[in-house]
């Protein structure tokens, strides 16, 4: 029985043209030798298992070739390979330069190759500057590394530098079929591509693989015993992953989760991998993409068939979530929710990439609701259309508008005009907090803007929200802005219709209290008891004035006037309500109490308080 020799080691390159994926340096260093341009020190970098020592050693072999020599010579007493690893002292570099002085026996050229030359110590590194800048004209030296970035820049600037690539996943699956048809071995495409993935761009470790997996298998390699034989996750479980979220089916797709827990597999290694598959079913949306998939044939079919089912929204929005997932997985204690939840958010997601059955009526109600009902004004007249365009003017809206919760997405771009007719063609008020205002004109422009025009301040508001995008380029789009401009309703009220009912002193503090009651039992303490610091008082033209100690007491209710002068307006039935606050330093002092008004405070409401004090005979 013969003795085995791995792959890396039986079918290393003896030849330049059989190096793979590195044809840009063989055919330079092939030149060189050729036109007799080649350097005296040369530094060869990149990943491990690219070629570097290999490519050293077929340069020491065709610079001191004749073509006298038999195939099997490979000039040993020419070539001195040296590991710096555990040759990195002074004084096995000092060793190093007495034998570079002696001239070859055999052959022209005495080359040494220095592996991992980057773990030499700074005094060797300087030890070694003079040969290497001057050495004798016999010699020829050959860096090796995996780690430039550890090289002092003196050495750098003294080689010829070669930067090593890492070899694809097309160049390496290639040479392991080669290899594979050598040993009489059926392999599938498949198969070899995944061994090439794991590779990661190292020709030295597809081989090791390839033995590996050879051994496990025999003479027959699928693509099942490979993914078996190396813990990885087959694509066949995210394609069955992604058609479950295609089609919402939360339950099987925590179950397939599941099953791939139980076969080893972490949650971060699952998730990571359907990253990797949303992404490899994004580059295969475009022609010019699809080189970017580094699978086999097989499988590069059934990319593009999944492809065809799913969106590009949709494969952004799985991408930011499953990438999300991968950043938060180290930090997340319970790390199998984290994934799951995941999921489930996968799963809600709309082939067009928005949430699935959404609140698609929530805007249409608000506005119902933001525009009262016609009966509150019986003389208000009818409203007609207008195609009529002015310049709009923003102004503040209430909350119960300017912030939508949800998006109308389930209305087309074709069918706004009935949205128009069904929710502004009858509304002649403008509802603000609980008091409606009169309308002059309500526009609707499109689905996303409606126009309201006030006539009191001969202003409109623009109250945007937002909506299902339309390509701004198609002519169906281009069309349908077009309808909607000719889709303008307008109602005409009057300024006198607005409500300007009297009251007097003794309601408007009642609703005052009530409404201080109101925001005290909702949480808002600070700004109940800014509002207790001084009673209103009712002055002419329906202006309410209130007299605080400081101005940030002003400026904490200014910013909550307008909930307040809503209600007011409301419950007295008065659209002319203003508030004017005014700052008075001199009344803090009621604020800051003395030790004796604390005594009488208390004496006043327990009088046996005084008692206590004279037995004790206490004193302030």
């Amino acid at each position: 029985m013969e003795p085995f020799i791995v792959s890396a080691r039986k079918y290393r390159p003896q030849t330049f043209k059989d190096v793979v994926g590195q044809q840009a340096i063989t055919n330079t260093l092939q030149n060189a030798i050729d036109q007799n341009h080649l350097a005296q020190a040369l530094l060869f970098c990149g990943p491990r298992g690219v070629g570097k020592t290999t490519c050293a050693r077929i340069l020491a072999k065709q610079i001191n070739s004749d073509g006298t020599e038999s195939e099997d010579e490979d000039f040993a007493f020419n070539i001195f390979e040296l590991d710096a690893a555990s040759n990195n002292s002074v004084d096995d570099i000092r060793s190093l330069i007495d034998q570079v002085r002696i001239p070859p026996q055999v052959g022209k050229y005495k080359v040494y190759i220095i592996d991992e030359v980057h773990m030499l110590s700074q005094s060797a590194f300087n030890a070694f500057l003079k040969t290497l800048e001057e050495p004798p004209k016999h010699a020829i030296f050959i860096l090796a590394t995996t780690e430039k970035h550890k090289i002092i820049p003196t050495i750098l600037s003294r080689c010829q530098i070669f930067d090593f690539k890492r070899i694809t996943v097309k160049d390496a699956a290639e040479y392991l079929k080669y290899i594979a048809e050598n040993q009489g071995i059926d392999a599938e495409e498949d198969a070899l591509h995944i061994i090439a993935q794991k590779a990661d761009g190292a020709m030295r470790d597809a081989l090791s693989i390839f033995d590996r997996v050879v051994s496990f298998s025999g003479k027959e390699l699928t693509r099942k015993a490979v993914t078996e034989n190396l813990n990885v996750l087959d694509y066949d479980t995210y394609f069955e992953a992604t058609d479950l979220i295609l089609e919402h089916n939360i339950p099987q797709l925590l179950i397939l989760f599941n099953k791939t827990l139980s076969l080893g597999f972490d949650g971060h290694h699952f998730i990571g991998g359907l990253a990797s598959h949303f992404r490899d079913l994004m580059v295969c949306k475009h022609q010019d993409t699809i080189v970017l998939l580094e699978v086999g044939d097989g499988a590069q079919k059934q990319y593009r068939e999944q492809s065809q089912k799913t969106s590009n929204s949709f494969l952004l929005k799985g991408l930011d979530l499953a990438n999300d997932c991968d950043l938060k997985y180290k930090t997340s204690k319970n790390q199998r929710l984290l994934v799951e939840l995941t999921l489930m958010k996968l799963a809600s997601i709309d082939f067009d990439g928005e949430k699935k059955n959404p609140e698609s009526l929530a805007f249409q109600n608000k506005i119902i609701d933001f525009i009262a009902p016609a009966a509150f004004y019986q003389n208000i007249p009818k409203s007609t259309h207008k195609n009529t365009s002015s310049e709009i003017i923003t102004e503040p809206l209430p909350e119960i508008i300017q912030e939508p919760k949800e998006v109308i997405n389930d209305k087309s771009t074709t069918d706004v005009e009935s949205v128009a007719h069904e929710n502004f063609s009858i509304p002649d008020v403008l509802e603000t907090g609980s008091h409606k205002q009169p309308i002059s004109a309500v526009n609707v422009v499109n689905e996303s803007t409606v126009e309201v025009e006030l006539k009191s301040t001969n202003k409109k508001i623009d109250i945007k929200a937002p909506s299902k995008r339309v390509s701004g380029l198609s002519i169906s789009s281009l069309k349908a802005k077009k309808q909607h401009e000719l889709n303008k309703i307008e109602v005409v009220i009057d300024e006198n219709d607005l409500p300007k009912d009297p009251f007097t002193q003794e309601q408007l503090e009642q609703h005052w209290n009530d409404f201080v009651n109101q925001i005290d039992e909702n949480g808002q303490k600070i700004l109940a008891s800014n509002l207790n610091t001084d009673v209103p008082t009712l002055t002419e033209d329906h202006i309410i004035s209130i007299e605080l100690p400081n101005s940030t007491m002003k400026k904490e209710i200014e910013r909550e006037n307008f909930e307040l002068m809503n209600y007011l307006r409301a419950k007295l039935n008065n659209h002319f309500i203003q508030l004017n606050i005014t700052v008075n330093e001199s009344s803090a002092k009621k604020f800051a109490f003395t030790p004796e008004e604390k005594y009488q405070k208390l004496r006043e409401k327990n009088p046996a308080i005084d008692i206590l004090r004279q037995e004790f005979d206490l004193n302030f």
